[in-house]
This record gives structure tokens, sequence and C-alpha cells, in this order.
């Protein structure tokens, strides 16, 4: 068995087992391998499994992925970026500190096994450089405008010049044992790249994404990003030390040749591939196998070339189209590639920062001090790019601290860099840790510094029932899939949308955070996105131009679901919105049950009712998108009030579509035996005392719930005399079982129920009972009791949660809604005469009272 030796001399030595040597006259180890001691034979026949290939392979990558996630946990209080821990941990394995051990460096990562490593390390960061070209939408920079443009070019060309100006003066202390003209040009563009994986990761995480200044750091991170790609590419064919000037014209030459291949060629073919596709089925796997193939010959080419492999998987992931294509060749791979594959990468980057050939401290110094002027350039020519820009000097800093996030991009440059023998040892140990201490330094100062333009608060139109029904309606509908769309637009259409009275729509696709890129670049342009963002935003705006009254938003929010809760909340509370509708977390099936569509949905509705800012209403579609009823000229709609603010808000929306001339509206208020209505609240008015010019400020009496009950549905009565398309129904009940028997009765005609979440109070028993037995507590008793499967009707639920703002008050009272609708009766004597003229004496007897012919 021959094993073959790597390293300087490259000859070859008799067959024995050579871990390690030292040439005669080389600069480096000689290392040797034993090409077939692959597997083992086994622990029973007395070798050691980890003198053998595969084995030690397998242990290596345990050991690194494991010591990663770890460092993830460790550092996750921090908001530190995964990448941190990633280079972190190849620092702690490698020769730096547990290196130092001589039995780990000898048993777990011997020289002679790190080819091996390497190797694969090498293929999973050629995919995930596909990945990268795959989630970045070339059209982007087209379409992210000058700003962001000029904010890259100036966040390149300074840090730039001034590196390599400040390393020129230096440079017989910092590059003194490399070329340094070739030295320079790295440096130049380690120190000039923005890590873009790793920017939008930061952005997600600190809840930026969305923002004015996150959007502008991705554009311009992107257009860098690009740059970088470029200036590595020039920088790989000029570093050749012993090229000739007419060799690195070749390596361009056939550079710039294999890119225009890859968008004039390759690209056609990509989008022949996808129109073969019918639609509705999914790329075959023996298309995606060819796919993924070529990734591997595009790296062989560029390394044929003279430039990087990843350079041509990079290109090569550029110009396969976004949409479905994209879709399937990320889900099949990101989690393997990322979770896998890629930390091998970054170990190996630590296993090379060695600290302890770290000796010249004037050297160090100065390679810290040129980092420091390049990031310092860099962060101040954004700042004065973003103030020309009318930024604020606040915004203008967290964007350049954004703009000097490190990350990938720069350890594949350095790695270059010192694979090509321009960096030493000392300088690729120093820029490691600097660029892990820019980059750590990302997160804190950002948040630190930027403080958003303060909302407006107190904006009062925070539910329905302090809004004019035929006002305009600010509404943010939440859509998760295309499935979503026609039961909102079916909600929109009963909703009265008028000239008169507008409805403004917040249409927001919400995308699960998982670290991808892709999430992150969810375009809201249909020019360029073609995944479901485009079919929903599509469906939004062809609505909008058929129907006058509507005005369309498209937005896109990306977050984990643990708290895209929070993104909505702030969007509703930006945009000053009423009303948040939100679909149910099952849909209906064909044989009329409900089924989850994602267990995570269940949690996010929950955590939305708990923090939202305005009131909200959950959606549940059993046939209210069907083209039969959208069709139809009539809609039966039904209100089942047993008072509260919950229901009180579900009368509003009601009162809302009732405007539509299409909408019949059935009330059914359901009351105990021998309900009273309460007195009408009254202020008291302490007595005047003779001769006294004090002003007498006297507060208002805080009215019981069953007051303002009493009080909105009198006001609704009054202000619909004469209206044939509504009919009141009192319906007497005494328990829960009553309760559900009358619900049960109720006719077929109707196709969407309006409901509180709370209908009443908490221990009424027209209710209590039901409470016990909810499967969905967000649905509240009546709503979940309508969409169980004990419920025969096939009916849709709209389920509504009004906001409110507890208020302190006397010992004694019920609890008060501060923010129910508007002023006091006695502030406002036409309610007080209304309220006091609709008084209507109280029913006896069980049944059913109707006044029919709109009160």
């Amino acid at each position: 068995m021959a094993d073959t030796m790597l390293g300087s001399t490259g000859g070859e030595l008799p067959a024995k087992n050579v871990t390690g040597m030292t040439g005669t006259g080389a600069a480096e180890a000689v290392v040797c391998y034993s090409p077939m001691m692959v597997t083992t034979y086994g622990i029973w026949q007395g070798v050691s499994p980890l003198e053998f290939s595969l084995p030690l392979f397998i242990l290596q990558t345990a050991i690194i992925v494991g010591t990663t996630r770890l460092l993830v946990v460790l550092l996750k209080p921090f908001r530190q970026p995964r990448v941190i821990a990633e280079i972190l941990a190849g620092v702690i394995l490698g020769p730096s500190l547990m290196g130092q051990v001589g039995t780990w460096a000898g048993t777990v990562f011997p020289l002679r096994s790190l080819l091996t490593l390497e190797t694969v390390a090498h293929l999973g960061l050629l995919y995930f450089l596909f990945l990268v070209g795959l989630e970045m939408d070339v059209n982007v920079i087209k379409r992210s405008g000058k700003k962001a443009v000029i904010i890259a070019v100036a966040g390149m060309a300074l840090p730039f010049c001034i590196g390599t100006a400040t390393s020129f003066i230096f440079r017989h202390q910092v590059s003194k044992n490399v070329h340094q003209a070739s030295f320079l040009l790295f440096l130049g563009v380690a120190l000039s790249v923005t890590a873009f994986p790793v920017l939008a990761r930061i952005l997600a995480e600190i809840k930026l994404l969305n923002s004015d200044l996150g959007k502008i750091a991705m554009s311009a991170a992107i257009v860098n990003d690009m740059c970088a790609w470029i200036l590595l590419a020039l920088a790989i064919a000029i570093s050749e030390v012993n090229s000739t000037p007419f060799s690195s014209l070749w390596v361009l030459l056939s550079g710039v040749a294999f890119v225009l291949a890859c968008f004039y060629v390759v690209r056609p073919g990509m989008w022949w591939l996808v129109r073969r596709v019918p639609e509705g089925e999914t790329i075959s796997d023996v298309q995606i196998t060819l796919i993924l193939t070529g990734v591997m010959i595009a790296g062989v080419c560029t390394d044929a070339i003279g430039i990087h492999s990843v350079f041509g998987a990079f290109v090569y992931g550029l110009v396969i189209p976004s949409g479905e294509l994209g879709v399937v060749l990320i889900e099949k791979m990101e989690d393997f590639v990322t979770g896998l594959l890629l930390p091998l990468f970054f170990a190996i980057s630590g296993l090379r920062t060695n600290l302890t050939r770290v000796r010249d401290p004037t050297t160090v110094g100065l390679l810290v001090l040129v980092f420091v002027m390049a990031s310092f350039a860099k962060i101040m020519g954004t700042i004065l790019i973003a103030i020309s820009y009318t930024m604020t000097f606040r915004d203008g800093v967290a964007l350049g601290f954004l703009m000097n996030t490190r990350g990938l991009v720069e350890m594949i440059v350095l790695n270059i860099g010192r694979d090509k023998q321009v960096l030493d040892d000392e300088s690729f140990a120093v820029m490691v840790l600097v660029s892990v201490a820019m980059t750590a330094l990302v997160t804190p100062v950002v948040t630190t510094v930027y403080r958003p333009a303060r909302r407006l608060v107190g904006y009062k139109r925070r539910n329905l029932q302090r809004s004019k029904h035929d006002a305009e309606l600010r509404m943010l509908a939440c859509v998760h899939t295309t499935r979503n769309v026609p039961s909102i637009i079916s909600l929109l259409e009963l909703s009265n949308p008028t000239k008169r009275s507008p409805i403004f729509i917040y249409a927001l696709h919400l995308v699960e955070l998982t670290g991808r890129a892709s999430n992150m670049l969810a375009a809201h342009h249909t020019a360029g996105n073609q995944g479901a963002s485009e079919h929903i935003f599509n469906a939004f705006e062809n609505y909008e131009e058929s129907v006058g009254g509507v005005s369309v938003q498209a937005l896109t929010a990306v977050s984990p679901y643990q708290t895209m809760h929070e993104n909505v909340s702030v969007l509703a509370e930006d945009k000053h919105v009423s009303l948040i509708v939100l679909p149910f977390h099952k849909q209906q099936t064909v044989d009329g049950g409900m089924e989850p569509i994602n267990p995570n949905l269940r949690g996010f509705n929950e955590s939305i009712l708990a923090a939202a800012p305005c009131s909200i209403g959950i959606l549940v579609d059993r046939g209210i998108s069907a083209a039969t009823a959208r069709m139809a000229s009539v809609h039966h709609v039904a209100l089942l009030f047993f008072g509260g603010p919950d229901d009180r808000e579900g009368l509003a929306y009601a009162w809302r579509l009732v405007e539509n001339p299409g909408v019949c509206l059935t009330i059914i208020r359901f009351i105990p035996p021998g309900y009273t209505p309460p007195p009408p609240a009254a202020t008291m008015t302490p007595p005047a005392v003779a001769g006294s010019r004090a002003i007498t400020i006297v507060p208002d009496i805080p009215r019981t719930e069953r007051q303002m009950d009493e009080e909105y549905l009198n006001e609704f009565r009054s202000r619909n005399v004469g209206n044939e398309a509504i009919l009141y129904a009192e319906q007497v009940v005494a328990n829960s079982e009553e309760t559900m028997a009358a619900i049960r009765n109720l006719d077929n005609a109707h196709e969407l129920y309006i409901v509180g979440r709370q209908p009443g109070d908490e221990s009424s028993p027209l209710t209590s009972a039901l409470t016990e037995w909810m499967e969905s507590p967000e649905l509240g008793p009546i709503g979940d009791l309508l969409v169980s499967s004990e419920f025969s009707k096939m009916v849709s639920v709209l389920v509504m949660q009004q906001y409110v703002i507890t208020a302190a008050q006397p010992a004694g009272m019920a609890p008060v809604v501060a923010a129910q609708a508007g002023p006091t009766i006695a502030d406002d004597p036409v309610r007080q005469y209304l309220t006091n003229a609709n008084q209507r004496s109280p029913m006896s007897g069980g049944g059913r009272g109707v006044w029919g012919g709109g009160f």
C-alpha cells in the first residue's frame, strides 16, 4: 500500500504510514496519508478507528457541529449571528486552544486528516455559494435605486482606498514575508466587502428587516456582494506571483466568457426547463440531480480557468430562475448544507488560525490599525451619503455599522489569500479575529444607536366601535398561503368599500424565517418575484383595480413564528390600523372537516390576540370564499350578541356590513330570563356653593358593561330605523345547554356568523359550560362551537376581539373599558335623548321577540 506524500516535495515514500515529518529544506510540514485506509477493521482487531479516514472524519464532523450549536445557544442572549459561533468553534478546536493539548491535536485533528475535512468543507462551501447566488435576485440591483447603489459604492471604494493606502505606508512591517502588491489587493478586497447573508440574519434578529433602514442596508449589501465577487475574481487573476501579464489577461477573459455563457446559454436553458413543467407539478428528481451536478461542473470550469471554484458555483446560482425551481432546490439542500457542511469550512478557518504564531506586536498593531482605519472609512462614508439623503446622523451610524458586517465572503477571501501564500499565518490569524470582533459589534451598536422615528402615539381608531361606521377603515390582512386570499377578498366585498367609506387594506404576506436569505429577499415587486408572494399580491391588486373604494398595499413580513406577532403589532401601529384580520389555523377539507395547516399558526394567533394594538378578527373560511357564495346577489349575515366589548365590536363591524345593499343582517341577542335593562349612566353634579367662583371638574361616572351594551344597541337601532335589511331578535336562555340548542336551531340561510371572542361576562351561565369544552380557545366558546364537528351547519365565522384599555375604577364597580365608544352620553345630548327615547320595557317570559322591518 503506497502512501502519497503531500506538501512541498510532492514525491512518494515507501509503504509506511507516516503521520508527519519535516522535509529537508522544506518550509512546511510534509504530511503523508494512506489512500486505502478508509474504513476500519473494528476495535476487536486491536486497531484504533481513528487511524482510518472515514471514522475520523465522522467524529470530527460531529464535534464541529456540536461545538458550533453549543456556541450558538451560548451567544444567543447576546444576539450574535451564527457566523460568530462557527468561526469561534474552529478557533477553540484548533491549535490556538484545544490544539495545545498534544493528545487532542494528534488524535482528533491530526494533520493527515485535514485533507479529507478540507475537501468536504469546500464541497459544502461550493453548494452554499450556489444557494446564496440562487437566493440573490439580480433584478434587485436594477430596482434598488440610486441611493442603495451610491451607499454600496461608497462603502467599498473608501475602505479599499484607505485600507490599501495605510497598508502601503506600513508595507515593510505588515507584508514583510509575502508578495506586497498581491497582499495589498487581497487586503483591499477583504476590507471592503459586506457579508450579505450575515447582514440579513442580523436585521431579522433585531427586527429591522422591514424598516426603511433595513431595506436600504439589504439593497446596498446585495450590490456590495456582487461587486465583491467581481473584485475577488480580479484579485485571484492578478495575484499569481509567478504569472505573466498575458496569463492574468487570459484568466480575466476566460472568467468574463464563463459569466456570459452562464447568463446567455445556461439561463435560457433553465427557463426552457421551467416552462416544460406542467402547472401544478414539481420539478422531477432527475432534473434536480442534473442541476446540482451543474454546480460541480461550474466549479471545475472556474477552477480550471484560474479563479476559485466557488465563483463558478455562485454565478451558476445567479442564473437559476427564482420561483418554483429555486424553492425546490433550496428546500432539498439548504438545511443539510448550512447545518452540516458549512460549519466545516468555518472550522477549517479556525483550525488554520494559530494565535501562537502571533508574536510580533508591531505587525499585529499595524494590521489592527489598518482594519480600524478601513472600517472607520466605510462607516464615515456611509454616514456622509446617508446625511446627504436627509437621513439622521443616528441612522447613518447604524447603517454604517450594518454595512461593516463581516462574514463568509471575507473568510473566503482570507482563506484564498493564505492558500496562495499572499497572507502569512500571523496576518491570517489577526484578520480573522478582528473580523469576528467587528461583526460582534454590529448588533449592540445598531440596537443602541438606531432609534426609529417615534410612532404617533394615541391614534384613536384602535377599534371599530370608536370609528364611524361609514368612515375609512384601515385593515391589516395577514396571509400565510394563497388559500387565505379568496376568503379575505370575500370579506372585503361584504364590508361595503365605497369612495365615501374607503377601505385601506394592508395585505401582509407572513413568511417564516428559517435563517435563509431567500425568505428575507421576498420582493414586493411582481416583476422579479415568481413565488407565492406574487400570486397573493396579484390577487389583491386585481381586486383593487376592479372595485372602487379599495386601496391595497402589499407587504411582506419575515420572522420566526415565535416573534412574528411583534412584527405585525408594530406594523399595525405604524399604519394606524383599526382591525387585523387573521386566518384560522385550520382549513376545511373535502368532507367538511377541519385540519390544521401549520402547527405554528395557532401559537401566532394566540400571541397576536394578546399583543395587538387594535381590534382583531379571526376568519374561519367554511364556504365564504366559494364562487357560488361570492356570486350571490344577497348575502345573509348573522350576529350573535351576548354583550361585552367583543360583541360590541362585532356589532360595529356588522354595522359597516349592513351599509352594503346586498347584505341582510340578523341580530340575535341572547338574554337571561327576567333581564331588565340597566338605567342609563348619569353624571353626578355637586351642589353649587353660593358666591363661589371656583371651577368644578366633575368626573364621569364609570359605566357598567350592560349599560354600554344597551347604549350601543340603542344607538344602532335609532340610526337604522326603517332599514328592511335588518332583523333583530331576542332569545331568552337560562344556561349553556339552552344557548347551544338555540344556536343549533338557527336557520341555514346565513353564510357568515359574527361573534365576540368573549361573549358577555366570563362567569355568565349562558356560556360558562361551553368554555370548559373549547378545542380552540382563540375563537372563544361561541366561535369554537360554530366550527366544531358537532355543529352540523357549514358556515363561515368571524370572531371579533375588541382592543380595550382597562383603567382604575372605584371599588365595587364593574370593569371600565376606556377605549370605548367615544364621549359619554351625558356629554352628548343627542345620544342622551336617543337613549332615553329608545329604552324598552323589559321582556317577560321565554321565547323570541322579533322586530322586522329594520326596527
